[in-house]
Parts: structure tokens; C-alpha cells; sequence
């Protein structure tokens, strides 16, 4: 049994001017469950990590306490067990099973029982290819149930969730929430705290909601009726997930334009991602590609993108696309080429970052393009305001939270103003209000006569945007 005690906690990240979380106050008691909300940026996993003691005292500057049980949190890693927000930052092992079993040989289980144990939270979570699947060849999904199998394997006192089902089809959401739930069931006493964007789904597996304030504390806290009976309104406006409230819808309702790509049979072996004989992607349209983890949706994103080349079938860009130039293989442009025409963002963000700025980050992109300087200021001004991250231009990308690194990706792609924008998983991370923005932004690209390529398992996202769907 765990209970977490914070008096006056914030830590700034090294680097940053802002604080990453600020004065917060919070006692969480020995098997209390609770859903932690808040806006973009107010420091949800932050808080988190610092719960699991994952915060080392050369990378910031910590004010106030922290303790489980007590004790400093470094000294309390054993009681805990963390998915993070991006799960692949924590598979450090090239087969499955032995990720699964890394934390229990390390927490000094006696060998006999580490491999049924392994086994058990691999089938609780619905991994289905076994122990020997290369944890290289996981899916986004796949690796976030597998750094789910491994914190529940451990059977900790004090479980941490940092967006466990973000990345999941809605099949594998439930199932993960079910699991949670098998787990928190078998013993009572486990303490759970979970930063979830799906908030109606996660309310079965908590009797407490806890949100804190992007300047600093903690805004409202009490049983979840209680919460967004009183505070459910004001909550939305100011960015929060809140249940049962409306959402934007802003399919286009226009013929699409003419098409820009055709995919055709395409995928890298051994699977075809599309068995279609032809797929277009249209100017002025939004098509969702939909589809379970592991059917190759990234992989058609990275297809579509220009970003690797077909192992099977062929992509190929029509004039419409290129000015003038018919059957074009995108994958074989010059970068400059590239993204003048098609844009891309990465299902993990922090892959396409090279720099070490957000203004840095949106300038290469126009600068590689040969964009006069006064321009590219321009552009990046324009960017950093309408994805609200004017006050984080001069942060480092790689300190930013979540959803912060989703919006500086998106950012990054449209900088060159393509015609064609493909997404993966554009929505991870948002807080309502950035949400919402960010639909709007891509339906006015789309508007505009752009086209808006979306890979996603967010079934409000695709009701608001898509007006195609294909289904993988």
C-alpha cells in the first residue's frame, strides 16, 4: 500500500524560464484511484514522473516535497510501476517477453516465477504474438500494451498511467481499460494515478479526479460527479476534457477536387497495407485511414509521405500534384522537393526533430525551400501563434510535453505549405481547446483545397474532420 504525499511540489525543467508544474498540494491515500486532468502543458507528466522519481537532480530545479511512504520517490522506485506517455522511451529489451521480464529479474522475483508472470500480464493486456515478438516490429499500439504488461507484471503498490490507451484502437482501449481494471481488482490496495484524454472511459476505474491549474496547484478535486458538476463548464472553456460535452463537426459537404496521389496495392513486405487495386487521395478532401494496431497504417502514412519506398504495388503523384509532371514516384524527390509538396507528422513526434529550438524547428523547413529570411520570420510567427506555442519558441523541442511536441510537428509540416498533409495520429496529447483548434486549422487547410491525410484511432476527431474513410 502507497500514498503520495506533495507539499508545495514544482519542478523547471534545465533550460526552461517557465516551471513545468508549480505549487502543488496533494495527499493521495493508500489505494485511492485517481484520474488527473488539466490542460496542455500544466504538467501532468511531469507530475508523474516525479511521483516515480524519474526526475534526476541535475536535469532541473525541484521546489517544495514529494514523497511515497514517506520516503523520497528515488528511494521508493520499487513500489512503483510507470507507462509513459510515449511507451517506446521505455522498452529496452529486443524480445517481448524479455522486456516484460527485464523489471521483475531487476526487482530480484525468484526465477521461477518470472516467466508465468510474464505470461499472465501478456495475455491480461491481449498481446497476442506471445514472448518472442522483436519489440522493434511493435506497432505504436502493440509497444503501448507491452509497457502495460511490464508495469502490471511487477504488481506494484503505486501504479502510474500516463495516456495508456492513446495510441490503441477501440477495441484495444477497452481491453487495456479492463485489464487496468482486472489488476486494480485483484488487490485493492494498489493506488492508482492516470492522466487520461479519454475521460468518460477512464471514470469506471476511478473514484477521484484531481485537476491542476496550468499556472500553478491544483484547481478542483473531489469525487468526478462532484467535479464536473460544479465545474464542468468553465473546465471545457479552459481546455479540459470533460464528459458529455459538444463537440465541432467540420466535414467539408463539397465534391473533392481532383486527386493528387494514387496508391495502388501498396505496402512493404510481408504485408500489403492496402489490397485496394486503387486508393486517391483528393485535393479539398480529409480521409481517415482507420484500422486495429498492427495493420499497417504507419506504414502507409511513411507510403503516402514520400518517406520510404513501396517493397509491393506503387504510389504515384498526378499533375495535379507535381504542376505538370504525371506518374511521379514521391519517394524519389530531393527533400526541398518533398515537402514543398507533401507534408508529414510522425505518429512519435520527436523523431522529425532536429534542432534544438521550436522557432529553429519551423524555420528549416522554408529555409531548406530557399525562402528569403524576412519570410521565413514570418511564417514562423505565424506558426508559433496559431499552435500556441509563442511563449515556448525558444524552448528546446525535446523538453516539451505531449501535446506541445504534437502541435511543433504539425507545425513543422505545414511551414513549406504543402498541398498534401499526412498525420499520424494527430490528436495525441490535446487538451480540448488545442483539439479543437487543431481540427479547425485542417479543415481550413482542406477548405483551402489542400489534402488532409489523417491515420487515427480518435472516433471524435474523424466525425468532426473525415469526409472519406478507409479502413485498413
Amino acid at each position: 500500500m502507497s500514498r503520495l504525499e506533495l507539499r508545495g511540489f514544482g519542478w523547471r525543467h534545465a533550460g526552461r524560464r517557465a516551471w513545468a508544474v508549480r505549487d502543488v498540494d496533494l495527499r493521495i491515500g493508500a489505494g485511492e484511484r485517481v484520474l488527473l486532468l488539466g490542460p496542455s502543458g500544466a504538467g501532468k507528466s511531469t507530475l508523474l514522473a516525479a511521483m516515480a522519481g524519474l526526475l534526476p537532480a541535475d536535469s532541473g530545479e525541484q521546489a517544495g516535497t514529494v514523497g511515497v511512504d514517506g520516503l523520497d520517490p528515488r528511494k521508493a522506485r520499487d513500489r512503483v510501476g510507470i507507462v509513459f506517455q510515449d511507451p517506446q522511451t521505455q522498452l529496452v529489451m529486443a524480445r517481448s517477453g524479455d522486456d516484460v521480464a527485464f523489471g521483475l529479474e531487476n526487482r530480484g522475483v525468484p526465477a521461477a516465477e518470472i516467466w508465468p508472470r510474464v505470461d499472465a500480464a501478456l495475455a491480461r493486456v491481449g498481446f497476442r504474438y506471445g514472448r518472442d515478438r522483436p519489440t522493434a516490429a511493435l506497432s505504436g499500439g502493440e509497444q503501448q500494451r507491452l509497457a502495460l504488461a511490464g508495469a502490471l507484471a511487477l504488481r506494484p503498490d503505486l501504479l502510474l498511467l500516463d495516456e495508456p490507451t492513446a495510441n490503441l484502437d477501440p477495441a484495444g482501449a477497452d481491453l487495456v481499460r479492463d485489464a487496468i481494471a482486472g489488476a486494480l481488482a485483484d488487490d485493492d490496495d494498489t493506488t492508482l494515478v492516470i492522466v487520461e484524454h479519454r475521460v468518460a472511459q477512464a471514470l469506471p476505474l476511478v473514484d477521484r479526479v484531481v485537476v491542476l491549474e496550468p499556472g500553478g496547484g491544483v484547481r478542483a478535486d473531489g469525487p468526478p460527479t462532484e467535479v464536473f458538476d460544479r465545474y464542468g463548464g468553465q473546465l471545457a472553456a479552459d481546455g479540459v476534457w470533460v464528459p458529455d460535452q459538444p463537440l465541432p463537426v467540420r466535414r467539408s459537404g463539397r465534391p473533392a477536387g481532383a486527386p493528387l496521389l494514387h496508391a495502388d496495392r501498396v505496402g512493404l513486405p510481408p504485408r500489403l497495407a492496402v489490397r485496394a487495386d486503387e486508393v486517391p487521395v483528393h485535393a479539398g478532401e480529409a480521409l481517415a485511414v482507420l484500422g486495429p494496431n498492427g495493420a499497417g497504417k504507419t506504414t502507409l502514412a511513411l507510403l503516402l509521405g514520400g518517406l520510404v519506398a513501396p517493397g509491393a504495388g506503387a504510389v504515384r503523384a498526378t499533375a495535379a500534384l507535381t504542376g505538370g509532371q504525371v506518374g511521379a514516384v514521391p519517394h524519389r524527390w530531393r527533400a526541398p522537393e518533398l515537402v514543398r509538396r507533401i507534408g508529414s507528422v510522425f505518429q512519435n513526434p520527436e523523431h522529425q526533430f532536429v534542432t534544438t529550438t521550436v522557432a529553429d524547428e519551423l524555420a528549416l523547413g522554408p529555409r531548406r525551400c530557399g525562402l528569403p529570411e524576412p519570410a521565413v520570420g514570418r511564417v514562423v510567427d505565424e506558426l508559433l501563434t496559431r499552435l500556441r506555442l509563442d511563449r515556448l519558441a525558444r524552448a528546446n523541442p525535446y523538453t516539451l510535453s505531449g501535446g506541445e511536441a504534437r502541435r511543433l510537428s504539425v507545425a513543422t509540416a505545414l511551414a513549406t505549405a504543402p498541398q498534401l498533409l499526412v498525420l499520424d495520429e494527430p490528436t495525441f496529447g490535446q487538451d480540448r481547446r488545442t483539439w479543437i483548434e487543431l481540427v479547425e486549422l485542417l479543415a481550413g487547410l482542406r477548405d483551402e483545397g489542400h489534402a488532409v491525410v489523417a491515420v487515427t484511432h480518435d472516433a471524435d476527431f474523424v466525425d468532426a474532420l473525415a469526409d472519406r474513410r478507409l479502413a485498413l
